[in-house]
């Protein structure tokens, strides 16, 4: 039997307000505001996170031996999130495709 009527698009949801950047002594300087497409502010993100990827070989290059691990360690988490995020993504935009078509 063939489905007259098309599922509806499937919606992510909508940020919440979340608050970042505390210093010592008062509160966080910034927040997420509410309201913002989940799938934007994946996208977001991953831009976000393709910026540390880009700028992280250089601070590996400037980081005495110490620090070098650390920024190493930074940098492969900025790389691992920035794939999920893609992934998940590119999983969006595969199921939006097949349910147009």
């Amino acid at each position: 039997m063939k489905k007259l009527v098309p599922d509806p698009p499937f919606n992510l949801g909508q940020t919440t307000e979340t608050h970042f950047g505390a210093c010592d002594g008062h509160a966080p300087l910034f927040a997420v505001r509410p309201g913002i497409s989940a799938e934007d502010a994946l996208v977001h993100a991953a831009l976000y996170l393709k910026c540390a990827c880009d700028i992280g070989p250089q601070v590996v290059e400037h980081t005495n031996e110490v620090g070098r691990g650390f920024a190493w360690s930074t940098l492969h988490s900025a790389q691992m999130a920035k794939a999920l995020i893609e992934a998940v993504l590119d999983g969006i935009e595969a199921s939006h495709l097949q349910t147009t078509q």
